[in-house]
């Protein structure tokens, strides 16, 4: 890298010489502190530090509007929130999700559009029972605290 630069420093004999370079990182601490975390959590942060915290799953074309409602909701929350109202199976949603390691599944269909509550659904598979969205919201809430925070 000295060559590459064309560094040079005025020695005590008042010539030019070329510094030796002993170490070098192609990546800063920050980015280091990233593949840590990444390697630590193999991908699966926990919620609060997730990118996408939760994905809402539409069943048909009719729930859209009911998760489009849903998805505002959460986003006013603060809630990092992405919607898939897809024409795609309900499975091939699950399993994409799951795949990018979201933390919490939302199901719409037209029992939870009827009642208006959410069907949660964790990474790790878990089901969780039909609820309300505030409670939703409230169990993201105190999921979702920085730990020490």
């Amino acid at each position: 890298m000295p060559e590459r630069f064309d560094l040079t420093y005025i020695g005590p004999d008042g010539e030019k010489h070329r510094p030796v370079m002993l170490h070098r990182v192609v990546l800063g601490a920050m980015e280091r502190f990233i593949g840590v975390l990444i390697e630590h959590y193999g991908g699966a942060f926990p919620l609060w530090l997730s990118p996408v915290q939760v994905s809402i799953l539409t069943v048909t074309d009719r729930n859209i509007p009911y998760g489009e409602k849903v998805y505002q909701r959460l986003r006013e929350e603060g809630i990092r929130v992405q919607k898939d109202f897809r024409n795609e199976k309900l499975g091939f949603k699950i399993r994409e999700a799951q795949l990018q390691k979201i933390p919490y599944m939302v199901v719409i269909g037209d029992k939870e559009q009827q009642s208006e509550t959410v069907a949660p659904r964790r990474r790790d598979g878990v089901d969780m029972k039909g609820m309300a969205l505030e409670r939703f919201l409230a169990l993201i809430r105190e999921e979702g605290k920085i730990p020490g925070g």
